[in-house]
Formats: structure tokens, sequence, C-alpha cells
């Protein structure tokens, strides 16, 4: 297999960053993919950056350890906490997060100068959307609230019924009753944007709603593009690897691919975490064994 042939590895704590891979997808159809949840320890946006850091770790890891030509953070609080350290680490590999494509992507979107973002606690307290933002332009605000709930309900399918509007109605209540409402919506969190039709609905007011994902798949397709190594022979194939319950992994994950997922193409990884410098594919396991 030649390099252009090989994977772009995507991971995340859970089923949110498959919004991303949906985008890579659609702007990279003749890419193959390994994409990585780790559905047994999400959520990683209540846990101390050091944590998820250690996270991270492991699962860049292992999916380097697969042989991939990129890999992608698809996880607002996994790219705060760690994307810096594991482009040092792995120094010959590119390296994407998800933070600063959304971030331009807003500053980009914004007329009142007026941004709302939405995200994990983590993500918040790292401070690193507001610092790129007003890199950017030291004129916009930026409006933080942690919504933390919406991870749950979006990895129970909960996106549009009376707990997810009741929830996302009580989160926003802050930036509804603002003077002059944000006139731009950053989803902080790969797993937010299942719920962005009843996010959007809840304003009383237009707002461009910020999906991360987009702005990342125009990133890694330019990146492929410089260094060529665009896959332009090799038959497009997709895995998914799980630390837990795969079986529910293709039920929900649909939800947010939005298109099936093939169950035989869906492997329960088990073991990493035990020596995470040294995964081997002796550790994958086929669903349900």
């Amino acid at each position: 297999m030649t390099t252009t042939e090989l994977p772009i590895g995507v991971f995340d704590s859970g089923m949110g960053g498959l919004t991303v891979m949906r985008e890579l997808m659609y702007s990279l159809p003749n890419e193959s993919f390994i994409y990585l949840g780790d559905t047994a320890r999400l959520p990683y946006g209540t846990k101390s950056q050091e944590t998820v850091k250690q996270y991270a770790l492991q699962m860049a890891t292992l999916l380097i350890h697969l042989n991939i030509k990129l890999l992608v953070i698809a996880c607002n609080t996994a790219t705060t906490a760690a994307l810096s350290y594991l482009q040092q680490q792995f120094p010959h590999l590119p390296i994407i997060g998800v933070v600063e494509p959304g971030a331009q992507a807003a500053v980009n979107a914004t007329h009142n100068k007026k941004i709302a973002l939405l995200a994990t606690e983590t993500t918040i307290r790292s401070g690193i959307y507001q610092k790129i933002i007003q890199t950017l332009d030291p004129e916009i605000e930026v409006f933080c609230q942690s919504c933390g709930l919406f991870v749950a309900l979006a990895e129970e399918g909960c996106i549009n019924d009376e707990i997810a509007q009741v929830t996302t109605r009580k989160y926003l209540a802050p930036l509804l009753n603002q003077s002059t409402p944000c006139d731009v919506v950053i989803l902080g969190c790969t797993h937010f944007p299942v719920l962005s039709t009843t996010i959007a609905a809840a304003f009383q007011t237009s707002v461009s709603i910020i999906n991360s994902g987009k702005a990342t798949a125009k990133i890694v397709t330019a990146i492929l593009q410089q260094t060529q190594l665009l896959n332009l022979t090799k038959p497009a194939e997709r895995y998914f690897l799980v630390t837990d319950l795969p079986e529910r992994f293709v039920r929900i994950g649909e939800i947010f691919l939005k298109q099936p997922i093939d169950p035989n193409r869906v492997m329960l990884v088990d073991g990493f975490t035990k020596n995470p410098s040294s995964p081997s594919t002796t550790l994958f396991t086929e669903p349900g064994s």
C-alpha cells in the first residue's frame, strides 16, 4: 500500500466525532478512514486536562500504530488539552484539531462581533477559543456557556424531543437575555451538531451556527493537497473502533454520521490503556465476544 492509500485516523471521546468524519467523508470521498471512539470513558469534557491528555495519547498511539497518513482530533476537549502535545510527540505526522478551524470560521461569519461559544467545562476553562478569536479580532466579544448535558443527550439520541428542548432553553437563557444578541454560535463540542436544529430554534433571532467539522474538513483537504497525499486510486474503506458497546455505537452512531454503519466494520478494542505505548492488533476483538 502506498502512502497516499493509507487511511486518515479520527478519534473522539465517543460518537460526536462522527459529525466531523461525516464532513471529511463528504469532502474527501476517495479517502479511507479509521474512526476510534472512546465510548468506555466518555465524557471527556468533565475531566481534567491532564487526564484528557493521557487519554488522547493512548488513542493517537493506537491509530498511528495502525498506519495512518494524517490524524484528526475530532474532539474539542481533546484538542484543547492535547493538540500541541501530540504534535510534539509525533512530529512526522500531520495532526489537526477542530478548535482553530471553528474559531476562524466564527470570526469570518460575525457581523456584530458578538459570538456565543457552547462547549464543555474543560474547553471553556482552557480559554483556547477565546484566545484564538480575540487574536484574530480583539473587538469580538465571546460569551461562553457550558452545556455538558448536551453530550449525554446526543449520546442517547435525544436530539429534538422535549428533554432536549427544555435543556437547551435553560442553557441558552443567559445568551437570550442579552440586549444585543450574538449573531454567531460556535458548537464547541463535536457532539453538539446533532442538536443544531434545537439550538437554532431556541434563538429568537437568526444566528449563524458554526460546525467546526466543515471548517476542519477544508483544512484537511488543503493539507493533503499540499503534501500530495490525496488518494486517487484505492477504493475508500471505513472502519470503526470502540472501547465499549459496539452494538450501541452502530445504533446511535447513525444519528451522528447520517448514514447506516455496517456492524461488520465496527470492532471492539480492549486493553490498550494497560500498555498504550505499544498497542497491538491482537487487542481487537469481534463485537460481542
